[in-house]
C-alpha cells in the first residue's frame, strides 16, 4: 500500500532553496576574494559575501529552531546501533544496486526520511560544518578585533579553517545535486523538494 506523506513542509523548503542560493552567492564571492578574479570588484565581492554570510547565519539559526520545535531534527539522528553497516550499505547501493535497479535499501518514512548515509552526512553539515563556517566568516568581518583576540599567528589558521571547510561544503553540495538526479526519474528528488510529497510503501496496516 503506498500513503502519501508530506515531509517537506513549506519552511523546510523555503530554507533549502534560499539556503542553496546564498552558498552560491558566498560560494562565487569567496572565490573571487580568495584568488584576486577581476570578475567581481573587490569592494563589491566583499559586500555581497558579507552580506550573505549574515543571511546564511540567520537562516540557520532559524532552521534549527523550526527543527526543534517541529520535531524535524529527529531525522538527522541516525541509529547507532548497527550504524557503520547500514552506511556501507547505502553506499553500496549508491555504487553498485541503483545502477542495477535494486530497491532502495532504507526508502522514506514519516519516523526517518534520511537514508543513514545522509543522516550523518546532514548531521556533520548542518550542525557541526555550518557553525564553524559562520563562526569563521564572523571573526574576518571583525578582522581588527579578531587580531586583538586570536593574534596574527591564529588570524592564519582561522582563515585555513574556513578555506577547507568551503571546500568541504562544495564538495559535499556536488554530491547532493548529483544524488538528487539518482532518484526513479532524474527529477523526482527535486520534487520532493519543491513540492514536499513523498510516496511510501506501507505493509500491511502500518
Amino acid at each position: 500500500m503506498t500513503r502519501r506523506l508530506l515531509l517537506y513542509p513549506l519552511w523546510l523548503r523555503l530554507w533549502h532553496w534560499v539556503n542553496a542560493l546564498l552558498f552560491l552567492s558566498l560560494l562565487v564571492t569567496g572565490v573571487s576574494l580568495h584568488f584576486g578574479s577581476q570578475a567581481i570588484p573587490f569592494a563589491t565581492a566583499r559586500q555581497v559575501h558579507n552580506i550573505s554570510g549574515l543571511m546564511l547565519a540567520v537562516g540557520w539559526a532559524f532552521h534549527v529552531v523550526a527543527s526543534i520545535r517541529s520535531g524535524n531534527v529527529r531525522h538527522y539522528i541516525p541509529r547507532w546501533k548497527g550504524l557503520a553497516g547500514d552506511v556501507i550499505r547505502q553506499a553500496r547501493f549508491y555504487g553498485v544496486g541503483i545502477f542495477r535497479d535494486e530497491p532502495h535499501p532504507f526508502p522514506p518514512t514519516a519516523e526517518r526520511k534520511f537514508n543513514p548515509m545522509q543522516q550523518v552526512t546532514y548531521l556533520a553539515v548542518v550542525y557541526v560544518l555550518m557553525p564553524v563556517l559562520i563562526v569563521n566568516g564572523i571573526v574576518f568581518m571583525v578582522p581588527d578585533l579578531a587580531v586583538d583576540v586570536f593574534n596574527y599567528g591564529a588570524i592564519w589558521l582561522v582563515a585555513g579553517l574556513h578555506y577547507l571547510v568551503a571546500l568541504f561544503l562544495f564538495l559535499f553540495m556536488l554530491g547532493h545535486v548529483y544524488l538528487a538526479t539518482a532518484g526513479e526519474t532524474v527529477t523526482s528528488e527535486f520534487h520532493k523538494m519543491t513540492r514536499g510529497w513523498v510516496d511510501v510503501e506501507e505493509k500491511g496496516d502500518e
